[in-house]
């Protein structure tokens, strides 16, 4: 896939840009962090304008953003208020709704460019939950805008070791990933817990 993205990338220049970043930023799976280290390579070469390429990136990938806001604002809400009647646990349902809102704009800034897997989840949990859409798009811009700009930098500098810096940020995403999931995992099981050992004690 990446061979195929980099020749589009190539052939087509800033509208392959443009429709790769926004449709990663859906949730397709996309190398788009090494496309990005790519793209700044491809700068240094002088085959595309660096900041050209830093605003193209940026405003693909806000728009893939908005997109995926919308659907957990106008579709994904629905979807899941039916599924939660269904299951009869609407409280849980509430309770997920209120931690997507208490993430604000930093949940919304780290997950545009230090762990972007989470981004399209991010995206979908803040429309759901009724985040300030003006908030949303104000965090989106600067991340997304940060993380473009960081990434084609980087690629632009090291055109050299496009393959060893991507390789570096895409293991260092999924460490944070895996940390942040431990984390999350360890919270649940104590949290769980206090109610049991209460009872027991009792």
């Amino acid at each position: 896939m990446l061979d195929q993205l980099l020749a589009a990338l190539t052939q087509y220049g800033s509208p392959a840009l443009f429709v790769v970043v926004a449709i990663a930023a859906i949730g397709v799976p996309v190398p788009v962090t090494l496309l990005l280290i790519v793209t700044g390579s491809l700068a240094a070469q002088g085959s595309i304008n660096l900041w050209w390429a830093i605003a193209i990136a940026s405003v693909g990938s806000v728009a893939g953003d908005q997109i995926g806001f919308a659907i957990g604002r106008w579709g994904g809400k629905k979807l899941v208020a039916k599924f939660s009647r269904m299951l009869g646990d609407a409280e849980r349902i509430k309770k997920l709704d209120a931690k997507a809102k208490s993430w604000g704009g930093a949940g919304v800034f780290f997950s545009r460019w230090l762990v972007t897997p989470l981004g399209p989840w991010i995206n979908l949990a803040s429309g759901a939950a009724d985040y300030s859409w003006f908030r949303f798009t104000l965090w989106d811009i600067l991340g997304e805008s940060f993380g473009a700009t960081l990434f084609i930098w980087l690629g632009h500098v090291f055109s050299d070791r496009v393959q060893e810096v991507g390789a570096i940020f895409g293991d260092l995403t999924w460490a944070i990933v895996g940390v942040l999931a431990a984390a999350f995992l360890g919270w649940k099981l104590f949290s769980g817990r206090g109610p049991a050992a209460k009872q027991t004690h009792a």
